[in-house]
Parts: structure tokens; C-alpha cells; sequence
């Protein structure tokens, strides 16, 4: 079931085609449950660039130190898509982080966020991506 009021699916709010390469990080155990959708062959192992990454965070620190790590990436792949979800308000899960965490983060490390949505009845999620004048 589509979380959000929109009623779009999941994979679709999230733009994931059948040929998007995925790097899920720290992802809910029922993250394909959530897509309603099994996208475990488009997920890329090692060092494989992906065309899209979805981070899920529970802390800003931890927040920050998954970003870093995420760099190399950007730069393998200036058109990818970047969702970081952090739990919502709503959920009453204690965190630091919130949207204006992660798109302050974005904006002093050349990305922009373009899009915000629900990924579930708990997580919320923003889509970050590199500005279009600093893409290769």
C-alpha cells in the first residue's frame, strides 16, 4: 500500500525503473515489502556505481558519516539520485535529524533537494541531487 495521501506507489515516488542500479543503505528489513516490488537483482554489490542510492538514517551523525561516504559516487555519477529517509515526527521515534538537517547538509556540499515524500507510515524521505550546472 502507497504511504503518503498521494496514493503513488512507492517505486514510483522514488523514480526506480526495472534498469535503475540501486544502493540501498541501512534499509528497513521490509524495504521490498514497502516498493511492493522485488528489486533485488537491480541492487549493486562492491564498488559498483548506482544510479540511485536510498539511505535511511537515524541519527544526524550518522547522517553525516554515510554522506561521506556517498562522495564518490557523486562524482562516478553526477546524474545520480540520492534519497535520505529519516523518521517522522509522527512516528515519535527519537532522532536529530529532520528535513532541514539534511537539506542544510545538501546545500553546503553541492546538492539540491528536488523532492520530498512518504516511504511509509514512519519514514520520511528527501530527494537529493547534483545541481544540473555542476553535472559532467
Amino acid at each position: 500500500m502507497a504511504a503518503g495521501y498521494s496514493g503513488t506507489p512507492l517505486i514510483k515516488k522514488l523514480g526506480i525503473l526495472e534498469s535503475t542500479k540501486v544502493l540501498l543503505v541501512a534499509a528497513p528489513t521490509q524495504y521490498m515489502q514497502l516498493l511492493e516490488v522485488d528489486i533485488s537483482s537491480q541492487l549493486v554489490h562492491g564498488n559498483e556505481t548506482p544510479d540511485l542510492v536510498h539511505l535511511f538514517v537515524k541519527t544526524e551523525k550518522e547522517f553525516v558519516k554515510e554522506m561521506q561516504g556517498l562522495k564518490k559516487f557523486c562524482k562516478a555519477n553526477s546524474n545520480i539520485v540520492i534519497w535520505v529517509s529519516w523518521y517522522k515526527k509522527s512516528a515519535k521515534i527519537p532522532t536529530d535529524v529532520t528535513e532541514e538537517t539534511i537539506r542544510q547538509y545538501a546545500l553546503s556540499h553541492d546538492l539540491v533537494d528536488v523532492k520530498v515524500c512518504a516511504v511509509s507510515d514512519i519514514w520520511s524521505g528527501l530527494k537529493l541531487v547534483v545541481p544540473v550546472a555542476k553535472r559532467i
